[in-house]
């Protein structure tokens, strides 16, 4: 297994984990994640394994405190020096999933994060996942104000 980064060439199956793992309101459409890609790939961190892929987690770095919807299709918020590093998608193929594998590459994502000085990681996520991302260190900072995909989101943090 190796974890590294995106590169332009990953895009293809990059979009096509992302639609097959989220509700179509909820996933990044190919555009937003080429858009993503030609600004931050190295704030995409995938996990292969013998040249397949098997999950990834990407998102910005920003001086902002707060994940917004914005974010997700506006690349050019990105800021590499940002104090914050935001988490927009934590994606695991359907036939990989229940091994740990996510975790392996939040563990990463988080030592990344803390190496590069950032203050600490954002997410938010559902309901239901907050006892998987607690178990990493995130605290529920309680219902986002994102609307992303017409569903209520719990904000997270992990502050160094």
């Amino acid at each position: 297994m190796n974890i590294r980064h995106a590169l332009p060439d990953d895009l293809n199956e990059l979009a096509r984990l992302e639609e097959i793992s989220y509700p179509k309101a909820e996933s990044a459409a190919r555009d937003s994640i080429r858009g993503r890609l030609s600004v931050f790939p190295g704030h995409f961190w995938l996990l292969e394994d013998g040249g397949e892929l098997i999950g990834f987690i990407n998102g910005m770095a920003t001086d902002e405190a707060q994940l917004a919807d914005e974010m997700y299709d506006r690349p050019q918020m990105h800021r590499e020096d940002g104090r914050w590093q935001m988490i927009f998608s934590v994606v695991t193929a359907p036939q990989h999933r229940g091994h740990g594998y996510a975790g392996l590459i939040m563990d990463r994502v988080i030592a990344d994060a803390r190496a590069q000085n950032r203050l600490g990681v954002v997410l938010t996520c559902k309901e239901r996942l907050i006892p998987f991302y607690s178990k990493f260190g995130f605290m529920d900072e309680g219902v986002s104000a994102s609307s992303h995909g017409g569903v209520q989101w719990h904000q997270m943090r992990i502050v160094f």
